[in-house]
């Protein structure tokens, strides 16, 4: 295979909604540069792009898809990606190695929720974009109004370059204004016939024409001119123009095809080919200290990991993007994350699982290795001496929960290398042992997300495992101070123990003023402060220990041991045994023996005082609070809004944005549980939404009676 410069590769991300087409639009974009001989089916089970066993058992793609296509002299390499919104992830990811997207628009449904995502996620990576309007001889087709839809959610750059004489089931010709010609095919598609555009067309043609051309003069003074001399450009000279627009992101090229029927495949590959910017005049990445990365084949040698995948009867794959330098056959790089060695003893150019062994690869370039010992997903590998290193993915927060435990208890530590190796695979999966839960959570975008990933441990690994609703991590607090003493006295043959401590506690925050007086039962407590002990807790909030001892009554060597005590408390509250927060605690008095105390006494005589001042200083319990933003079609907003106020939510507010409605609330963690599942039922999978950790907030009344009786009812069982 021929070894391509910088300046002959295009890398692009190929996008959209789940079922626009993309996988159907890879196999007829693999067949018309000869890659493949004949075009799979989804339905058959045999495309290239999902090859892996839960694609074949779920009917569409879970993880993303390299290829390549060798076309016009140049090298495409194309990452075909999962449109559900589950596996966001994986376009996350091709977004950031490539240079240009392709989102496909499915013309029977239009702009989905997931356009609308994918298109954010590429306005913020600066990333050049191409719509291909796909499914046009599909029944429900109707290019005119999509077309309304896109200007209406992406504003005026988006402009057509071809249109179809009809869409619908009778679709088989289309215009195009670039080459002011028209395309049309026989009954199975394939090669078109080429042809003069028809008298009734030409009025229109010549009018989009100009709209093209004007998109295109835009981006050039020396264009514009000429435009405003001649009133026309040549077909190089509007290449021109619309190449530095998608550079610059003002012109969202449109494009028509019917994937299913290789119709309208080849000229947009050509466009692709074409027209589209190459690598070496994309802005360049930044590396961790901020420095910008040229593709330089004659640059030191640095590789990204961006993809990981373990392959039946292979094991390990490793897909890289060549940030600098020319990586060749049997180069030693560092692993500059792990500070290991790696040969890379094999390169590859990967068409899924067709996999074209190559002597070197130039900056720029997107290849793959097998059986490294140590790399991971996001590892930069360099040359001796070189210092780069990447970290440009970031990935959105997890929306969906689940505690998952073996269903045999000798399994667990291997589901546990599972679970590690997974997240390697697909980092949107994240996995926490909860020391706090007692409970291993494993998170995800979405149901889906986690059922495949359960389907693939219980399938691939033969584990038998189950997911539960995880433990909410609920916090324990008080609302008032109290006071309350304790003394401990055991005696037995030898030494006994002995301790006693007196104390108050009340509710912290932040700036209060040091202790001075308190009153309980008409009686006051003077406090004299000789030291202030502030602990960070490591799970949110502060505990404050003022030592207020006059006279002697406890030694201070004991002080230590009381705080432990205190601790013991903070880490399983009296309430729900759920971390306390935010107390400050004044221990004033107490008593001592010569003989029987120590540490073990006074850490037991805290505790147990801390636990019934606890008790009397009106507890509460907080219950974490999440931003929560959905987006939805108009026609599902009452819907989704009776839905999160029966969630306990409250509505912080509404707006539309590009043709949805965005609703934003704080929802209580508790009723999210089942979140992702219900408003993809509610709404037949047109939202999505986002969450993050917004604060803690005291729980209603009605709730926290029901969250201690039924730890009552644990205790008891227990």
């Amino acid at each position: 295979m021929k070894v391509y410069e910088s300046h002959e590769i295009k890398n692009i991300a190929l996008l959209g909604s789940k079922g626009s087409g993309k996988t159907t639009l890879a196999e007829a974009m693999l067949y018309e540069c000869g890659i493949i001989k004949r075009r799979g089916t989804v339905e058959a089970n045999n495309t290239v792009s999902d090859y892996f066993p839960v694609e074949k058992e779920y009917g569409y793609s879970v993880f993303s898809t390299v290829f390549y296509a060798e076309f016009l002299n140049k090298k495409l390499n194309v990452i075909d990606c999962p449109g559900s919104d589950d596996f966001v992830g994986s376009a996350i990811t091709a977004l950031n190695v490539t240079d240009t997207g392709v989102i496909v628009v499915d013309s029977q449904y239009g702009v989905e929720v997931g356009t609308q995502n994918i298109f954010r996620t590429a306005e913020k990576l600066n990333k050049p974009i191409v719509f291909a309007m796909n499914q046009l001889d599909g029944e429900k087709a109707d290019f005119d109004n999509v077309m309304e839809q896109m200007r209406e959610s992406f504003g005026s750059r988006v402009v057509q370059v071809q249109y179809p004489v009809s869409s619908g089931p009778s679709f088989n010709a289309m215009i195009d204004v670039l080459l002011m010609k028209m395309y049309s095919w026989g009954p199975d598609g394939g090669v078109p016939t080429i042809s003069e555009i028809p008298e009734n067309e030409k009025e229109k043609a010549l009018e989009l024409n100009k709209i093209l051309i004007e998109a295109a003069a835009e981006n050039d003074e020396t264009l514009m001119e000429k435009f405003f001399d001649q009133g026309s450009l040549t077909e190089d000279e509007m290449r021109e123009g619309i190449r530095k627009g998608l550079i610059t992101r003002s012109i969202y090229p449109v494009f028509c095809v019917s994937a299913l029927r290789d119709m309208g495949v080849r000229r947009m590959m050509e466009f692709l080919g074409n027209v589209v910017p190459f690598v070496s005049e994309m802005p360049q990445p930044i590396d961790t200290e901020g420095q910008e990365i040229a593709p330089d084949p004659n640059g030191p040698v640095s590789m990204y990991c961006f993809k990981t995948t373990v392959e039946p009867h292979i094991g390990e794959v490793s897909y890289f993007k060549v940030m600098s330098g020319t990586v060749k056959e049997g180069d030693d790089l560092i692993n500059v994350n792990r500070n290991s060695r790696e040969r890379m003893a094999q390169l590859f150019c990967v068409c899924g699982q067709i996999r074209t062994k190559v002597d070197k690869v130039v900056a720029g370039d997107i290849c793959a290795s097998v059986k490294l010992k140590d790399v991971r997903t996001g590892n930069t590998l360099n040359e001796k001496g070189c210092e780069i290193r990447f970290d440009f993915i970031k990935y959105p927060d997890p929306k969906y929960q689940r505690a998952i435990k073996p269903l045999n208890e000798a399994d667990a530590e291997k589901l546990s290398e599972i679970l590690t190796r997974m997240h390697e695979e697909d980092p949107t999966w994240t996995v926490i042992q909860s020391k706090e839960l007692k409970q291993t959570i494993v998170s995800g975008q979405g149901e889906f997300h986690l059922r495949t990933l359960k389907w693939r441990i219980e399938n691939n690994e033969k584990i038998a495992i189950e997911f539960a609703e995880p433990r909410i991590p609920y916090r324990e607090t008080i609302t008032k101070a109290a006071r309350a003493d304790y003394r401990h006295k055991k005696q037995s043959g030898g030494a006994g123990q002995f301790g006693e401590v007196h104390l108050i506690i009340e509710p912290y925050y932040e700036g209060m003023p040091a202790p001075d007086s308190y009153r309980f039962n008409n009686q006051e407590y003077k406090m004299n402060v000789r030291d202030t002990q502030t602990l960070d807790l490591e799970w949110g909030g502060k505990l404050v220990v003022c030592n207020c001892i006059v006279g002697g009554a406890i030694d201070a060597r004991f002080i230590p041991a009381i705080v432990k005590g205190l601790m013991d408390r903070m880490e399983q509250g009296p309430l729900t045994g759920s971390y306390a927060r935010d107390v400050r605690v004044c221990i004033y008095d107490g008593k001592m023996h010569p003989v029987d105390s120590n540490e073990i006494s006074f850490r037991l005589a805290g505790r147990n005082a801390f636990s019934d001042a606890f008790k009397n200083a009106g507890p509460k319990i907080l219950e974490p609070i999440y931003d929560v933003e959905v987006l939805t079609p108009a026609d599902k907003m009452g819907d989704v809004m009776s839905d999160l106020q029966g969630r306990r939510a409250i509505i912080m507010g509404m707006s539309s944005e590009k043709g949805f409605e965005k609703i934003s609330a704080k929802v209580p963690l508790k009723e999210m549980a089942s979140y992702s599942t219900a408003l993809s039922s509610i709404t037949g999978g047109r939202s999505s939404f986002t969450m993050k950790y917004a604060s803690y907030e005291l729980v209603p009344g009605d709730v926290q009676d029901k969250l201690l009786k039924a730890y009552e009812a644990q205790q008891e069982e227990e």
